[in-house]
């Protein structure tokens, strides 16, 4: 089962990785600035992961593959790693929409 873990960036912003069941991150959030809107982000991922038109699939400028989850409003909730290929890509998408939905949420903002 996945997971979302929250934790902080060097620059006091949070953001949250979603992981799949095998510890792999699949899903990478923006940065926040208050935990509240992080959470916000969190469920806005478990609403929109299901629905297969949110995912903006791009190539980058070095040929690798990877995708957005865009919210209703059309703003970037969380990016995919890069992916040596489309069908790769395509797996991830999978994964998030198999994973996101009943995460949980942990925490691991160190000291």
């Amino acid at each position: 089962m996945g997971k979302f873990v929250i934790k902080n960036r060097k620059n006091g912003e949070l953001q949250f990785d979603l992981k799949a069941g095998n510890g792999q991150t699949i899903l990478t959030s923006e940065g926040y600035t208050t935990k509240t809107a992080c959470l916000n982000g969190i469920e806005s991922v478990k609403k929109n992961a299901p629905d297969d038109s949110k995912y903006e699939r791009k190539t980058s400028s070095n040929g690798k593959s990877y995708f957005n989850l865009k919210a209703g409003n059309g703003q970037i909730i969380g990016s995919s790693e890069m992916y040596e290929s489309e069908a790769g890509r395509e797996n991830g998408i999978e994964s998030v929409k198999k994973n996101a939905p009943d995460a949980s949420v942990e925490e691991d903002l160190g000291a």
